[in-house]
């Protein structure tokens, strides 16, 4: 997408952020919550996509020694089926192997087909299930990795 820039998470992108996490969770992350992972947070690592002086998605990871774990990602409704995820997630991506970080896990409903085909196409492959992940409706999750394990 033309002009779409990747960028480290800034406290001043919390409000946006929110907006956005709102329009895509029935189980939202709270104001605090994104604050402390931008501020406080060693492990976490969280860039947004932004487009035209807005941010329009965002995605966070926890590195933890030679791992990253993806804590979540989202893309206003807006512009989805545009590559603002793929885009979000290749930034996630450079931001662990220029941390000299191997191994990438994620989960994802098993429901979500169109994300799950983005992360096969970035390399993810699916190695479990946790039963009943999601508290909001008890939805198994599948249990994705790239890199460490998947070689």
């Amino acid at each position: 997408m033309d002009g779409l820039w990747i960028r480290p998470m800034k406290v001043e992108d919390i409000d946006e952020v929110l907006y956005i996490e709102k329009l895509c969770f029935s189980t939202p992350w709270s104001r605090e919550a994104f604050r402390t992972e931008v501020e406080s947070n060693h492990c976490a690592r969280y860039v947004v996509a932004e487009l035209e002086g807005r941010v329009i998605g965002y995605g966070g990871m926890w590195i933890i020694l030679d791992e990253a774990h993806i804590t979540n990602i989202a893309v206003h409704p807006k512009y989805r089926g545009r590559g603002v995820g793929e885009a979000l997630m290749e930034g996630l991506i450079d931001t662990a192997s220029r941390l000299k970080v191997d191994g990438m896990t994620l989960e994802v409903r098993v429901s979500n087909l169109i994300a799950q085909n983005l992360y096969k196409k970035l390399g993810f492959v699916s190695v479990g299930v946790r039963k009943g992940y999601y508290t909001d409706n008890g939805e198994d999750a599948l249990i994705m990795w790239r890199g460490k394990y998947t070689k």
